[in-house]
C-alpha cells in the first residue's frame, strides 16, 4: 500500500515509487511533520524527534519544559498555543478570541482522488492511480474540525494537500487564515526559487538564499498576477537542472494568494501556502464547511529539470481536461497585431485567405468585433456583433474562413464592463465597487462582480448565445485589469472579506459550465497575456496566451521561465511583425519562427502585406511545425542553456521513446572573434545514435549528451537554428 499506517507508533508513511513523506502523531494529538525526500523502506520514528528545554519557548504541558508547539515541525501550526511562527490556521471565535488547539481525532485511507468542491484541481482517471488519507484535526472546546487532505500518485511522484475545516460547533467561527499546507523542515541549506515579474515582463527566475526571519511571495490584485506565480521551490545551494534536490510547491488557484518561508531560532524552515489572509475573512456557521484550494508539492533529488518534468506530465495529463488535453494543438493566427480594432469583414477575409495559403490551421478574430468597440473605451459587456464592421454578422464570417478549411476563433473579456456599455447603464450595481467611493478604471474598464450568482448566470447566457450562434472552435478569455476598490453590493458588512474569494469560486462556476457545454472548442486563458498564467486556469483552459510581449528575445526568458512549472502544451506562443510592437527589436522571421515552435505555434501580423519570400518562409514554418509538434508539445522538455546566467537559450524535446528529438538554440549578441560554442543534450538515449535532419550527421546519444553538439558561429546577432533529431537505424 502506498499510505502506511503504523498504529505502534502512530507514523503516517505516503510512499510514491522515488519518495517518502511521514508524519507522527505526538504528545497526546499534535501531528508533527518527521520527512520529506528520497524513499526509505521503514522509518524507525522514536529516534528523529528530538526535544530540549528553549528558553521563551512555552510548554502546553508545565510538566514537560522540553516539548513546546514553538520548536516541534508540524502539519497544521495555529498561533497563540505556544508556536510563535507563522500560522496555516487562525480563527475568530463569537467570544473574540483567536486561540485553537488542534488535535488528532482520526483518520482515513481512501483509494483514488475525491473531487474538492467548487475549485479546480488535480484528479485521477482510474482509482488506482492515487491514495488518499484524509487525517482530522479537532478543536473540542468549539467543536471544529479540520480534514488535512493528502494524495499521492505513487508513478508520477506528486503529493497534493487540501484542507476542510467543518464547523460543528454550536456558534459560528470566522477563518481569518486557512493554508493548504504547512511543511517544517529541520534544514535551512535552501535557496529559494521565486517566478517574479510585470506585463510583458512575466515570470523571470529569481533565486537567492533564504535567510533567519520570513520571505514570502503573493498577490493582493484579485488575480494571481503577472508580478509573482502561485509557485515557489526550494533547491540546495548546489542543485542544477539534473542535479540536487528540489523541493516544488505550486498553488492550485487564480486569485490572491501567499507562499511563505520562515526560518526560525532553531534553524528549522517553515513553508506555507495558500489563499492570502490579507483582506481575508470567512464566516462559517453550524454545520458548514469551507475547502482550500489545493498544492501539489514535488520533491526531486535529480535537479530542477526532473521537478519541471513531473509537474509537466501531471498537469498535461491530470490537471487539464476536455478534448484538447492530448490532442496537437492548432496553428493560429490572431488579428490583433495586424489591425488593432481598426479592421472590417473584408480585412479580416483578406488576411485569413493568405494565412490559408500558407498551411495556418485556425484563425483568430480579437478585441473589437462587438458593440461599438473602435477603441477599448467601450462596449465590454454588450456581447453583440458591430454590424458596421461585420455587415452579415459573426456566423456568415465564420462560414467564410471555414469555407478556406480553417477553423474560426474568437476573443471574449467576460470578466469586465466599460461604464459605457448598455450593460452598465443597465445594472451600475455589477461591478465590483465600494459605496460613496471612486470606482477606480483601468484600460478604461470596471470588473464584474463575479460573487453574484445573478452576474454569473447572465455573462454565461450572453457568452453561450455568441458561441452557439457561429461554428467557433477557439475562444481566447481575456482579464485585462487587476480589482480595486474589493466589495461587493450584496454581501452583507460582515462578509464584505470574503469577496476576493467568491470572485474566483464564480469564475470557477462560469468557466465550469461554459467548458462543459462546448466541450469542443479549444479555451485559452489570458490576462494581458500572462497575468493569470496558473494551475487553476490550466483546469479549464488547457492553454495559455503566455504574454502580451510577442519579441522573440524577450520571449527567451519568458518561455524559459514558465516552463518551470507549466508544461509546453500550454504556452502559446506566436510569430509577430518587426520592429516588435513592445520594445522595437528587430529579428530575423527565422528566429522569431524557432522560438514560437517553442511553444503552441501561432502568428500575430498582417500577412497581406508581407513579401512572398516572407510567405514563403512561413509556409515553411508551418509545414516544419506540423511535422514536430507532437513531440514539442508533448514530450519531455530539458532545459540546455540558461537566458538567466548567459546571452543564449537552449532547450530540446525529446518524444516518449526517445526516438525523436527537437533541439532550439538561439544565439542572442555576435561577437566580434568570439569563441565557439557547443551544447551538451540531454534526455536522449545513450545506447541509440542520432541523424540530425538538417545536417545530415550521424552521433550517438552518448556522444550528443556527454561531449556536447557544435552550433554554427554567429555571424550577427538574433540567430537560430531548430534541428530535429531522429533515431538512426
Amino acid at each position: 500500500m502506498p499510505i502506511l499506517y503504523n498504529e505502534l507508533d502512530r507514523t503516517f508513511h505516503l510512499q510514491t515509487n522515488k519518495t517518502s513523506y511521514v508524519m507522527q502523531v505526538v504528545n497526546d494529538g499534535y501531528l508533527a511533520h518527521i520527512y520529506w525526500g528520497k524513499k526509505v523502506r521503514q522509518t524507525r520514528i522514536p529516534t528523529t524527534l528530538r526535544y530540549r528545554d528553549r528558553g521563551f519557548s512555552p510548554n502546553p504541558n508545565k510538566e514537560d519544559r522540553a516539548f513546546s508547539l514553538d520548536t516541534l515541525p508540524q502539519e497544521l501550526p495555529a498561533y497563540g498555543n505556544t508556536d510563535f511562527r507563522n500560522p496555516a490556521i487562525q480563527l475568530v471565535c463569537e467570544d473574540g478570541s483567536r486561540i485553537t488547539d488542534f488535535r488528532y481525532t482520526s483518520h482515513q485511507i481512501t483509494e483514488g482522488k475525491p473531487k474538492l468542491d467548487g475549485l479546480p484541481a488535480t484528479y485521477v482517471e482510474e482509482s488506482n492511480e492515487a491514495e488518499t488519507v484524509t487525517i482530522t484535526l479537532t478543536d473540542k472546546t468549539i467543536d471544529v474540525d479540520v480534514h488535512l487532505q493528502y494524495t499521492i500518485y505513487p508513478a508520477l511522484d506528486v503529493l497534493t494537500r487540501s484542507v476542510q475545516i467543518v464547523n460543528k460547533g454550536n456558534e459560528a467561527v470566522s477563518i481569518s487564515k486557512i493554508a493548504s499546507m504547512n511543511i517544517d523542515i529541520r534544514d535551512t541549506k535552501f535557496e529559494m526559487i521565486n517566478l517574479p515579474g510585470a506585463h510583458v515582463r512575466e515570470r523571470d527566475i529569481e533565486r537567492l538564499p533564504i535567510r533567519r526571519g520570513t520571505q514570502s511571495v503573493s498577490s493582493r490584485r484579485g488575480s494571481s498576477s503577472h508580478h509573482q506565480n502561485p509557485f515557489i521551490a526550494l533547491v540546495r545551494p548546489d542543485t542544477t537542472e539534473e542535479t540536487g534536490e528540489a523541493y516544488g510547491f505550486s498553488f492550485v488557484y487564480s486569485g490572491n494568494f501567499d507562499a511563505t518561508v520562515e526560518v526560525d531560532q532553531t534553524m528549522m524552515t517553515r513553508v506555507n501556502m495558500g489563499i492570502n489572509s490579507f483582506d481575508f475573512s470567512w464566516l462559517l456557521e453550524h454545520g458548514e464547511s469551507f475547502q482550500t484550494p489545493e498544492v501539489v508539492m514535488i520533491y526531486s533529488g535529480n535537479g530542477i529539470g526532473d521537478m519541471s518534468r513531473t509537474y509537466h506530465t501531471l498537469y498535461r495529463e491530470r490537471l487539464c481536461r476536455g478534448d484538447y488535453r492530448d490532442k496537437e494543438r492548432p496553428i493560429l493566427i490572431n488579428n490583433w497585431e495586424a489591425t488593432y480594432f481598426d479592421f472590417n469583414e473584408q480585412s479580416i477575409l483578406d488576411i485569413a485567405e493568405k494565412a490559408k495559403q500558407t498551411g495556418i490551421e485556425l484563425f483568430v478574430l480579437d478585441d473589437g468585433w462587438f458593440g461599438k468597440r473602435d477603441d477599448d473605451t467601450s462596449s465590454l459587456g454588450d456581447w453583440i456583433v458591430d454590424t458596421n464592421k461585420l455587415p452579415n454578422g459573426l456566423a456568415s464570417l465564420a462560414e467564410e474562413v471555414r469555407k478556406k478549411e480553417m477553423q474560426f476563433g474568437l476573443w471574449f473579456e467576460p470578466e469586465m464592463v466599460s461604464p459605457d456599455s448598455e450593460l452598465y447603464r443597465t445594472h451600475p450595481d455589477w461591478c465590483i465597487h465600494v459605496p460613496n467611493r471612486r470606482r477606480s478604471e483601468s484600460r478604461n474598464q470596471l470588473v464584474l462582480d463575479f460573487s453574484r450568482e445573478d452576474v454569473c448566470k447572465e455573462i454565461t447566457k450572453r457568452i453561450s448565445a455568441i458561441l452557439e450562434s457561429a461554428p467557433i472552435s477557439y475562444v481566447k478569455w481575456d482579464m485585462n485589469r487587476n480589482i480595486t476598490e474589493m466589495g461587493s453590493a450584496l454581501l452583507p458588512k460582515h462578509r464584505q472579506k470574503e469577496m476576493a474569494h467568491r470572485y474566483m469560486l464564480g469564475l470557477y462556476a462560469v468557466m465550469e459550465e461554459l467548458t462543459t457545454k462546448f466541450p469542443n472548442i479549444l479555451f485559452e486563458s489570458c490576462s494581458g497575456g500572462g497575468g493569470r498564467f496558473d494551475p487553476g486556469m490550466l483546469y479549464y483552459m488547457p492553454q495559455t496566451w503566455t504574454s502580451d510581449n510577442t519579441d522573440a528575445i524577450s520571449r527567451l526568458r519568458i518561455q524559459y521561465g514558465t516552463s518551470l512549472v507549466y508544461p509546453v502544451s500550454s504556452m502559446a506562443a506566436h510569430v509577430s511583425v518587426v520592429p516588435n510592437h513592445q520594445v522595437g527589436r528587430v529579428t530575423p522571421l527565422q528566429t522569431r519562427g524557432d522560438v514560437a515552435m517553442d511553444g503552441n505555434l501561432g502568428y500575430e501580423l498582417d500577412v497581406t502585406k508581407l513579401t512572398d519570400d516572407e510567405l514563403d518562409i512561413i509556409s515553411q514554418q508551418v509545414s516544419l511545425y506540423k511535422s514536430i509538434r507532437k513531440t514539442v508539445q508533448f514530450g519531455d522538455l530539458y532545459r540546455l542553456v540558461n537566458p538567466f546566467e548567459e546571452q543564449n537559450y537552449g532547450t530540446i524535446h525529446v518524444n516518449k521513446d526517445k526516438s525523436e528529438a527537437v533541439f532550439i538554440y538561439v544565439h542572442v549578441l555576435a561577437e566580434a572573434n568570439g569563441p565557439f560554442h557547443s551544447v551538451k543534450l540531454a534526455g536522449l538515449d545513450p545506447n541509440k545514435d542520432y541523424q540530425i535532419i538538417e545536417t545530415g550527421e550521424v552521433y550517438g546519444g552518448d556522444e550528443l549528451m556527454h561531449m556536447g553538439l557544435n552550433v554554427p558561429y554567429p555571424e550577427e546577432d538574433f540567430t537560430s537554428i531548430l534541428w530535429r533529431l531522429k533515431e538512426h537505424a
